[in-house]
């Protein structure tokens, strides 16, 4: 097929031919060499990324949310970031809020046409009571995604703070939105998948931004989740550890605490205010 020249960074045609001539090693060896180019993408839009974090980490210190709205699988992205805040990071569920076009059953099926949808953006965030204290990260590989864009233009005129996620250069997205992020990563190794470079590239954004903002809200303390929900074994061994090297404790000791406070922070805090009034 002749090549067509297509306007949107993330509808180029891909820079190898004959995919199906190729033997299993080309594909995943050329794959690979595709993949390489989002870190450096990525380290090119960290100024971008820098004034995202500060706005949005400042509006959540004074008792605002984060949201993120998209379609397809920037829209499973969001939501899957969204959704391992409370158990990272303790945080309650409702701070950070995933929505994408076409409602939940879109997270497991496709539904068709839900992103070309101007209005149905906004009306979704209105469900949740959208407000001035919130910040907004839209999220659109093309950075053209209509349900996107108009929920973006209607929370802009609210005086709601706006940011964004894409991968095309100059989008209608980045220039409406207050803080863009564009991490242009080039063709798809198969012409228009963005499942694949631009979605790796829209992941490792999201985990650069909601880690650096909790953080910034004082959820991690040295390097470690001290506000993580305690949901299986594993975290709970982890739990131990961590208090036991914290306020040097006994195994046995730290997993009473942890029962009885819930989190490692609480039970640090517990244990060394008892000792200090003994």
């Amino acid at each position: 097929m002749a090549k067509i020249k297509l306007e949107r960074d993330t509808e180029k045609d891909s820079n190898y031919q004959h995919l199906e001539r190729m033997s299993t090693k080309a594909l995943l060896t050329n794959m690979n060499k595709e993949d390489q180019l989002v870190p450096k993408a990525i380290k090119k839009a960290i100024p971008q990324i820098e004034k995202l974090v500060d706005q949005a980490s400042l509006q959540l210190k004074n008792g605002g949310r984060l949201f993120y709205i998209g379609a397809g699988t920037s829209g499973r992205l969001g939501i899957l970031d969204a959704s391992e805040c409370p158990p990272t990071y303790g945080v309650p569920h409702g701070l950070v809020i995933g929505l994408i076009a076409g409602g939940d059953q879109a997270i497991r099926k496709a539904v068709e046409f839900a992103e070309d949808d101007t209005k149905q953006g906004w009306k979704d965030l209105k469900q949740h009571k959208i407000s001035t204290k919130d910040f907004l990260i839209g999220i659109a590989a093309s950075g053209t995604t209509p349900y996107v864009l108009g929920a973006i233009e209607a929370a802009s005129a609210k005086g709601i703070q706006t940011g964004c996620i894409v991968c095309s250069k100059n989008s209608p997205i980045a220039k409406a939105v207050h803080f863009p992020v564009e991490v242009v990563v080039g063709p798809e190794f198969v012409t228009g998948s963005t499942r694949m470079k631009a979605g790796t590239a829209q992941k490792l954004c999201l985990n650069m931004m909601s880690t650096s903002i909790m953080i910034k809200l004082g959820r991690v303390k040295g390097n470690k989740m001290v506000d993580m929900q305690l949901s299986n074994h594993k975290l709970e061994e982890r739990a131990a550890n961590m208090l036991m090297a914290e306020i040097k404790v006994s195994r046995p000791i730290a997993q009473q605490l942890l029962k009885k406070h819930g989190n490692v922070r609480k039970a640090a805090e517990a244990f060394l205010l008892k000792k200090k009034k003994a």
